[in-house]
């Protein structure tokens, strides 16, 4: 129906039917399916990617710009990639739009292109960060990082769920239905990717297809949302003007409050803020004394002869902690669960002159990884030649890099059985290259980004930024060489909120997977008990319900992360993983 003066009513909106909008249906649907049949083919790892390229706007443009990260090009590149990309992703939101908008309405002309590429370029730049974020967690994938950027992403993404339908987003807050309709499909994206990881590569087809439809009905949802939203307002107001103009340029809600950019200034503040007070509410990291880290190693180790009875029957231990961890101190958790055991912390720092791990802070993890190989490399050695027995390792976080790096610098050590606690695996399978103007962009903001992050932490401005550089270059390689190791018994008990970032590959034998955060395992005791048992030479079992959780979770998170080409190495299904994602026997 119409009401006075020719122009619909805004009831007449809710008999807007989707299943007639066949064009926006198939829009969505068949360019979803077009991408999917062509990662299914080259890049069969990221095929569940392709249904976010027909989302609503702040998702859509998140997967376009991992892709353009994804490709390493100079500067010059980039910005002629980048020109087409905002061309590309305009034209196609703008195209969306008039397919969703309500039958009864006079569909936003044709101009709406000019206000779409405005709101694809500030979208982009507002992304872009957390673009390298996610690039960063690819050199070194471990879940911390990746379960900050998901929220901030959505944060940034909410005021932004209108802003490609509304023309004069800037002046209004998007309708509550919009919101919802962006976090619907974030939520059905997840789950594709999931289910295209999990299938055959050929099914991801229709997966996508399945996909795409639901992101025309989201487009269709939208479009109503802002269309009535503005009836309102016009209803309100007064005003004589068509319920087309919220796309055209003039629209809903139009008060001088720059309603849009206020809520995005106040949703990079709440992300700042969180990112400070993370890291005050962890307070100050102690340094141990020197006297106490003499007392304590002289307690395990040196005063403990080669032959003695105490530790006769087991393997000296080597326990290397992760990143901003610190050193030394007498009431090891580990210690304590290895009773007459020989145990020596790993020091960043290395050793004095009588073997003894020097004390460090939170800023001395942030080494090279062939520095941090050798460093452990003496600490085994001067290990075994106290004790004359292979040196066991528990290693967790960076620790675990250490000792890919210490196998693939030192495959003579004498190392026996192996423990990585949250190991990072498959380190440095996506990275920048260095030289001949390539990387450029990725690799430049990516540092600017550590430094600023860093000026927030107690790390400082740089950050890791010298342990990301090298397993950038050299991660995948060390782990590839541990791989060819001499076999180790190996255990890796990975955290349940690690398999964000693990390959969406079954989990092999030697990995067991515990309800736990990222670098907390070496502190709890159900960890050290499994630790225990399996130093003892007993057999280890995990939880299959929550193998089962993490092998979902990794393909659910896949959509999330950047595109890889290829299956990540060592490929899925090819036995046991290694130290850092490599292979060993279990």
């Amino acid at each position: 129906m119409r009401g006075m003066g020719g122009e619909p009513q805004l009831g007449s909106l809710r008999g807007d039917r989707f299943l007639a909008h066949r064009g926006l249906i198939a829009v969505c649907s068949v360019t979803a399916m077009a991408e999917a049949g062509l990662l299914a083919v080259f890049a069969p790892a990221a095929r569940g990617l392709a249904p976010q390229v027909t989302a609503l706007p702040p998702l859509a443009i998140f997967h376009d710009l991992r892709w353009l990260y994804s490709v390493q090009r100079s500067w010059l590149w980039f910005a002629f990639l980048l020109a087409g990309l905002l061309a590309a992703r305009s034209a196609l939101n703008t195209a969306l739009v008039r397919l969703a908008w309500p039958t009864y309405l006079t569909p936003p002309p044709l101009a709406a292109l000019r206000g779409a590429l405005v709101v694809t370029t500030l979208a982009c730049l507002l992304i872009s960060p957390l673009v390298s974020l996610t690039f960063g967690v690819a050199i070194l994938p471990f879940s911390w990082p990746f379960l900050a950027l998901l929220p901030a992403m959505l944060l940034i993404a909410l005021p932004l769920s209108h802003a490609g339908a509304a023309g004069a987003w800037w002046r209004t807050l998007p309708p509550v239905s919009a919101i919802w309709w962006l976090l619907a499909e974030f939520a059905v994206l997840t789950v594709a990717a999931a289910a295209a990881g999990a299938l055959p590569a050929p099914y991801a087809v229709p997966v996508a297809g399945l996909a795409g439809l639901v992101n025309a009905r989201a487009w269709h949802g939208l479009t109503a949302a802002v269309a009535r939203s503005a009836g309102r307002e016009r209803a309100a107001t007064g005003s004589p003007s068509k319920l087309a103009a919220p796309a055209g340029g003039a629209g809903m809600a139009a008060h001088r409050i720059p309603a849009g950019p206020m809520a995005l200034a106040a949703v990079i503040a709440t992300v700042i803020a969180l990112i400070r007070l993370v890291f005050a509410l962890s307070g100050p990291i102690p340094v141990g004394h020197p006297g106490a880290t003499v007392a304590w190693v002289a307690g395990t180790t040196a005063a403990r002869p080669t032959g003695a009875t105490v530790g006769a029957g087991h393997h000296p231990v080597l326990e290397i902690a992760g990143f901003g961890s610190w050193c030394c101190g007498q009431d090891r958790a580990l210690a304590k669960a290895l009773p007459g055991t020989v145990v020596q912390q790993f020091s960043y720092r290395g050793t004095n002159s009588h073997g003894q791990p020097l004390p460090y802070g939170a800023k001395a993890g942030n080494i090279s990884l062939p520095l941090l190989g050798d460093r452990i490399a003496a600490q085994v050695q001067r290990l075994h030649r106290q004790t004359g027995k292979p040196v066991d390792i528990l290693a967790e976080s960076e620790g675990t890099l250490g000792v890919d790096a210490m196998l693939a610098r030192h495959p003579d050590a004498p190392v026996g059985s192996v423990v990585l606690l949250s190991p990072i695996v498959a380190p440095g399978q996506t990275g920048y290259r260095g030289g001949g103007g390539t990387g450029l962009v990725t690799r430049d903001e990516l540092h600017a980004l550590i430094w600023f992050v860093g000026g927030l932490s107690p790390f400082g401005t740089s950050g890791a930024q010298t342990l990301i550089s090298s397993v950038n270059s050299l991660g995948a390689r060390f782990a590839a060489a541990a791989a060819h190791h001499a076999p180790v018994r190996l255990l890796e008990v990975i955290p349940l909120a690690d398999a964000v970032t693990l390959p969406a590959c079954p989990l092999p034998p030697s990995v067991v997977v515990m309800p736990a955060l990222h670098g907390e395992l070496l502190g709890d005791p159900a960890a050290l008990r499994t630790v225990r048992r399996f130093f003892a030479g007993q057999a280890v079992t995990g939880v299959p319900d929550l193998r089962a959780t993490a092998e979902f979770v990794a393909a659910a998170a896949a959509a999330w992360r950047m595109p890889e080409s290829a299956a990540p190495s060592p490929p899925c299904g090819a036995g046991s993983v290694g130290p850092g994602g490599g292979h060993g026997k279990s």
